[in-house]
């Protein structure tokens, strides 16, 4: 399993911008997809964005969020444009080797980040 770190987080007006990162330990990162999940105060955790060969995104985020990775620095980001209240949570990244594209449960996901917290004021 890889070990995952989370930062970039902080606290944005509505209508601004975060890039979150996540740096993965280990050689094997390339071998892994990677989604983002994100928790509110008092709600379930849930799916934001995924990332193999291809992007896939919570229609929540769709056209406002971008996953990308770069495997050389066995890096992925979050970059999260026009910010909402909404938005505010703690952001997760996970790391996950089953097959099929996109994996959106937590379930699948072996490999888990600290978080990182996002607050977006109105």
């Amino acid at each position: 399993q890889v070990q995952l770190v989370e930062s970039g987080g902080g606290l944005v007006q509505a209508g601004g911008s975060l890039r979150l990162s996540c740096v993965a330990s280990g050689r094997t990162f390339s071998t892994y997809a990677m989604g983002w999940f994100r928790q509110a105060p008092g709600k379930e955790r849930e799916f934001v964005a995924f990332i193999r060969w291809s992007e896939y995104y919570a229609d929540s985020v769709k056209g406002r969020f971008t996953i990308s990775r770069d495997n050389a620095k066995n890096m992925v980001y979050l970059q999260m444009n026009s910010l909402k209240p909404k938005d505010t949570a703690v952001y997760y990244c996970a790391a996950t080797r089953v097959v099929g594209s996109p994996v959106t449960s937590q379930r699948e996901y072996a490999s888990w980040g600290q978080g990182t917290q996002v607050t977006v004021s109105s």
